[in-house]
């Protein structure tokens, strides 16, 4: 199969997984309305094309919290992803630090900080959710800092978990779910030998490291079900940003008056997310969100954003609308799943090559150049510019 975009990726990806895992990375909550929005509301803006603007070679490197980027990307935590390659994490990690990129560690990864980031020379970044067991919550905080993460990716949209109904259908949870996870696997002959059993252990790592004990795929469910904690409020988040020294990012930011209290907390950077749709649904698309938080914080704090972003055209589409950086989670799920560190790393060259196609098409030599005039706001405006 040839690869030339994160859709070719899809469907190799599709191919090869068992579906509850497939299923699980590619749905969203409820009625999958706000999934379908992420994508759909981001294709709806169009670029401002302009020509004979002398770019030459186009400079996709930018700064974020003290670090220079390749491009304004990082790859965004993701629960499971060790169950998607062989260690996942550590191959998605290496392929980011050797395209000069972070990776963000999910809190239920399979593989462990210590194990990830003992695998790359770059400092890896670190999800974490508010959870009721507070002990856990201060060894992962420990074990992260001690392990040489700086940065510190707080997801704050997920007191309680979204509705996931593909998950049901899929295996992945619901009815006799062990059973027909079971029989998936035995029909994906290439998953179960590379991932599932020369992929051991599958245990949630940084649970495990807890817990002093094995957890398994139900642990997943059942442990952060438990601990969820619909009572969070800002003041949860006080001793958080107190004892942690590095950088403190809070995710799920989809309001402007959310990003302004993020400002006064002091976190030092946001991200603007509805969780890939996979939480409330009916809620607005990232694309629709970002411009007003940008208006309301830009400056104030770093900008990041994720949700229906699967292309290069689609990066500078969020920076021109305010973003700073943006954080890729299925589309790298994709390709680590169909080829594991080497796809990760094409897909990177990819979005690579899509930006600088993009940005010299739109006049922009550098990142900074990217703003709100590298778009057309509506198809009335772009008639009445050519006119």
């Amino acid at each position: 199969m040839i690869i030339s975009s994160t859709l070719d990726y899809r469907k190799a990806a599709r191919r090869r997984l068992p579906p509850f895992l497939f299923h699980y990375i590619d749905g969203g909550a409820y009625a999958e309305d706000t999934l379908r929005r992420n994508s759909g509301d981001l294709h709806k803006l169009a670029l401002r094309q302009r020509v004979l603007k002398e770019v030459g070679e186009v400079d996709l490197s930018t700064q974020v919290f003290g670090q220079t980027l390749s491009m304004p990307v990082a790859l965004a935590p993701v629960g499971l992803t060790g169950m998607y390659a062989r260690r996942g994490e550590v191959q998605a990690a290496r392929a980011a630090a050797a395209k000069g990129i972070p990776f963000t560690l999910s809190t239920v990864s399979v593989c462990s900080i210590e194990e990830v980031q003992s695998q790359v020379e770059r400092p890896i970044w670190f999800q974490l959710y508010v959870l009721k067991d507070r002990g856990f919550m201060k060894n992962a905080l420990d074990r992260a800092w001690n392990a040489g993460v700086r940065t510190l990716v707080f997801t704050v949209d997920m007191p309680v978990p979204g509705a996931r109904y593909r998950d049901n259908h899929s295996g992945m949870s619901g009815p006799n779910a062990a059973l027909r996870r079971i029989l998936q696997t035995v029909v994906h002959p290439r998953w179960a030998w590379d991932v599932g059993v020369m992929g051991r252990p599958h245990d949630l790592g940084n649970v495990s490291a807890y817990l002093k004990r094995k957890t398994k795929l139900e642990d997943y469910v059942g442990w952060l079900g438990t601990n969820f904690d619909p009572s969070i409020g800002w003041r949860d988040l006080e001793w958080i940003r107190a004892s942690w020294k590095g950088t403190m990012v809070l995710k799920g930011i989809l309001d402007p008056l959310d990003a302004r209290e993020a400002v006064r907390f002091g976190a030092d950077g946001i991200v603007v997310s509805n969780h890939g749709g996979r939480q409330l649904d009916g809620v607005l698309s990232t694309a629709r969100a970002l411009p007003a938080i940008a208006d309301a914080v830009k400056g104030d704090l770093t900008i990041l954003v994720d949700s229906g972003i699967r292309s290069g055209l689609d990066v500078v589409r969020m920076l021109a609308q305010g973003a700073d950086t943006v954080l890729l989670g299925r589309a790298f799920i994709y390709a680590l799943a169909t080829a594991g560190q080497k796809g990760v790393a094409n897909l990177l060259d990819l979005i690579a090559r899509e930006m600088q196609v993009a940005m010299t098409l739109t006049g922009a030599r550098s990142i900074a150049d990217i703003t709100r005039d590298s778009l057309v706001s509506s198809v009335h405006e772009s008639t009445e510019a050519a006119a």
